[in-house]
């Protein structure tokens, strides 16, 4: 639970996570962990025990991907193919998914009042609106805070893609925001020891380091000093650590990088797997560029298709290595897009109703959830906030979401904000 006194420590993780960085020339490697003992003893049954959340920015549309109307006028150029769940029609430029649709369970019904870009991706991520007193944690960081690490060597939650307008840690410890791959070909960047430093400087400085941290020992809180060393330890360790190999997807045969796409949504996706294996708790994979004011039909097939090779390469490659079972993928975004095509052959933000997929660990697939009218305009059957949809990812994974926690203004807040899993969909 938080109060005054863990807030004051947040503020002092983050100060000495941030000298972590400037000194050891780390970037964005806050490691300090800090544990809930009671809510993680809550958790044991979940069934989710790593999750894969691709997020697509800017508002994919449902209609041209997981809710097509076609014979009628919203449908516009897209084409459908038949699932494997009977009845069930998706974009034809989802082929891969339509095969593997007995894995997943498709929400149709997500409706929210948002419909601005910034405060529709902060709910899509926190269940909570934008406030300008708070800062509210997106899911990989209350799966860390609640769950702690898998893999001590290596960050609990990362975050691949752009992060602009990403919530991070909110109100929990700094530490807790996912660490930032902007290049998935790249990976984890600066994690290596200077060139410019000769055998042993490195080491030396570390001793420096600690020599100066003495002089604070006798007159301040050796909480602080502790902390400020064990930020020093993960990072060092991270450093010098044979995990480091995660983030290399270049060791995978090309064969296997072709078969996720040649592009960084697909490669983005291969290297999630790879951090899932390894034991990260929390992967987000950012796939921007759905927001089609214009040119829908040009510009979305080629991005659905990317979609679907990246995704569907994805869940068959989990399949084969027994992984599915204990990882979750998801498919968000934080609107759809209207019925009606534009005068710019395009179609506008549309909260009112939209789709998103489960698929794998804690999820029953092979169906489809709530329903939007005839048009797509409006949901029709079984409504689904993203309070909902957060909380039935977090009952998957066995968080305690009935649970209040309190930010450092001593404030409750629950993890999905009151949300209620769609249990239909839980296995």
């Amino acid at each position: 639970m938080f109060n005054s006194n863990t807030a004051y420590s947040f503020n002092r993780r983050h100060l000495m996570a941030c000298a972590a960085k400037s000194l050891l020339g780390v970037t964005c490697l806050e490691l300090a962990q800090h544990s809930n003992t009671e809510a993680a003893s809550e958790t044991a049954s979940g069934k989710a025990k790593h999750v894969i959340y691709l997020y697509m920015n800017g508002g994919m549309s449902h209609l041209d991907t997981f809710d097509p109307k076609p014979g009628t006028d919203s449908q516009g150029e897209t084409g459908v193919t038949q699932t494997r769940i009977p009845s069930v029609s998706i974009s034809d430029k989802l082929p891969r998914l339509a095969y593997l649709s007995n894995e997943l369970a498709i929400v149709r019904s997500l409706t929210t009042e948002t419909g601005a870009h910034e405060q529709g991706k902060y709910l899509m991520h926190t269940s909570y609106k934008v406030l300008n007193s708070i800062r509210h944690p997106g899911l990989g960081a209350w799966a860390s805070h609640v769950l702690g690490k898998d893999n001590k060597n290596l960050p609990t939650n990362v975050l691949v893609g752009s992060a602009a307008g990403h919530p991070g840690a909110g109100f929990l410890p700094a530490a807790l925001a996912p660490v930032p791959i902007s290049n998935a070909a790249k990976g984890l960047e600066n994690t290596q020891t200077p060139t410019y430093l000769q055998d042993g400087q490195f080491e030396r400085r570390l001793g420096l380091a600690r020599q100066f941290d003495a002089s604070f020992r006798a007159d301040y809180d050796s909480l602080l000093i502790d902390a400020y060393d064990q930020t020093y330890r993960e990072a060092t360790r991270l450093m010098n650590s044979a995990d480091l190999k995660a983030f290399d997807i270049a060791s995978e045969p090309e064969n296997v990088r072709e078969f996720y796409g040649d592009n960084a949504f697909g490669q983005g996706c291969l290297l999630a797997r790879r951090l899932v294996e390894a034991g990260v708790r929390f992967i987000e994979v950012e796939f921007g560029g759905w927001d089609h004011h214009q040119d829908i039909f040009q510009k979305c097939p080629e991005m659905t298709a990317n979609l679907d090779t990246a995704c569907g390469a994805l869940i068959r490659d989990l399949q084969s290595k027994g992984m599915l079972k204990e990882v979750l993928v998801v498919i968000a975004t934080e609107f759809g897009r209207t019925p009606k095509v534009n005068e710019n052959a395009g179609r506008d933000h549309h909260p009112a109703v939209f789709s998103g997929v489960l698929c794998g660990a804690g999820i029953r697939g092979g169906q489809v959830y709530g329903q939007s009218d005839a048009s797509g305009t409006s949901v029709e059957e079984s409504p689904v906030y993203p309070e909902d949809f957060n909380a039935t990812i977090a009952a998957a994974m066995g968080l305690p979401i009935q649970q209040e926690f309190f930010a450092p203004n001593n404030r409750p807040f629950r993890i999905c904000n009151n949300g209620e899993p769609i249990r239909e969909l839980l296995s």
